[in-house]
């Protein structure tokens, strides 16, 4: 390991904490300051850290030590009322990003197998940076953030389906390999579901007979590591299974302890790692006049689509104009996972070369307005 990551690690905190006490100043999420900050840090200006392999790997950690915060503040009872709804609110968040992100491809003379993948990079959903920001307003265990998160959930795993149906699933819906992968993603929300209930149980017992003791939130973030292997062995996002385990101990007498040390190792340490990585993939290179035009127009599609459709799903499910409006900002943010959707299509050569950073500047952008047009969202009159 080389001793230049400790420099940078100390650059990455200190960076993360000055410019998220700024926008704290101005009223705004202090986790936009951490994207600045990465993007300040980064290619795009100053280019004095370099997104290595270990920030990966650590930012990476810092995603699912989110995940998991936010699978023990959602409301379980909450969820398992409101899961039509979050069902039905992916399915529109779904759907008008991929015929928006398809029409705009397909005019810039893509084919229609590219097409349909950058429409698919449009239904991605990043929920984590959208957590933080709820999380910090005092927003998550309500019913709009308890239907952000259901249906985040739910569209991760739609979008999963429909990668591997053009990427892996061999000959589409009726195919060997995509029947497999079908059943691998079903075998894993069994197991996760069931094994989850008899750890709930094992460690209400343990807090009964022990207490809170450091042991719970290590095996807690076992759990955590655990599932969140299983998932991506499986064919669901790692982010995913982090997402379970926390569910677990929603609710649980342990839950508040667990969520505290949690929440303790996150903030300290890898949040902002992976908040500043996410803004070291921000650069400009290789942006001509029509790069950018589609980039701007796709950034319109990014935002507008998954706001009108999941606040459409939300508008069929009673929810109120403004509450629709804040379960749709919730989803815009694409971050990770639609970095992820891209970089293996551009493997598959589902990609242009010259469009993928395109859509990098508009994963990020669409991460920096996220918290914002959250925070704005949830003002109260």
């Amino acid at each position: 390991m080389e001793i230049k990551i400790f420099l940078e690690l100390a650059i990455i905190l200190i960076a993360a904490k000055i410019f998220g006490l700024f926008t704290r100043k101005i009223h705004l999420p202090q986790v936009v300051g951490a994207l600045l900050a990465g993007i300040v840090l980064g290619p795009a200006v100053l280019n004095i850290v370099e997104k290595s392999e270990m920030i990966t790997n650590l930012a990476e950690i810092g995603v699912l030590l989110l995940m998991f915060s936010g699978g023990m503040e959602t409301d379980l009872k909450g969820l398992r009322s409101s899961w039509k709804s979050s069902f039905v609110i992916a399915v529109f968040g779904v759907v008008l990003p991929l015929a928006s992100g398809f029409a705009l491809a397909f005019l810039f003379g893509q084919d229609l197998m590219r097409s349909i993948f950058i429409g698919l990079i449009l239904t991605a959903t990043s929920i984590s940076i959208t957590i933080e920001v709820l999380h910090e307003m005092g927003k998550l265990k309500t019913k709009v953030g308890t239907a952000i998160l259901g249906a985040a959930v739910i569209d991760d795993i739609l979008g999963v389906i429909i990668l591997s149906f053009i990427i892996g699933g061999g000959g589409g819906i009726i195919s060997a390999g995509f029947m497999v992968l079908l059943l691998k993603i079903c075998g894993f929300f069994a197991v996760a579901i069931i094994g989850g209930y008899g750890v709930y149980k094992l460690f209400e017992v343990l807090s009964v007979k022990f207490g809170n003791t450091r042991r719970l939130p290590i095996f807690g973030l076992g759990l955590c590591f655990l599932l969140a292997y299983a998932a991506e062995r499986l064919g669901v996002a790692d982010i995913t299974g982090a997402y379970i385990a926390g569910l677990v101990f929603s609710n649980s007498r342990a839950e508040k302890y667990i969520e505290e040390k949690n929440y303790i190792l996150s903030y300290m340490f890898f949040s902002p790692v992976f908040f500043i990585s996410v803004g070291l993939m921000t650069s400009f290179d290789g942006f001509t006049g029509e790069t950018v035009l589609f980039a701007f127009l796709l950034l319109i599609a990014a935002v507008v689509s998954k706001l009108f459709g999941c606040g459409l799903g939300a508008l069929l499910f009673k929810f109120t104009g403004k509450e629709a409006v804040q379960i749709g900002t919730g989803m815009i943010s694409r971050g990770e996972v639609a970095i992820i959707v891209a970089t293996k299509g551009m493997t598959a050569g589902l990609m242009e070369p010259r469009l993928f950073s395109s859509i990098i500047i508009v994963v990020i952008l669409t991460t920096l307005i996220a918290p914002i047009l959250i925070k704005f969202a949830f003002l109260e009159k």
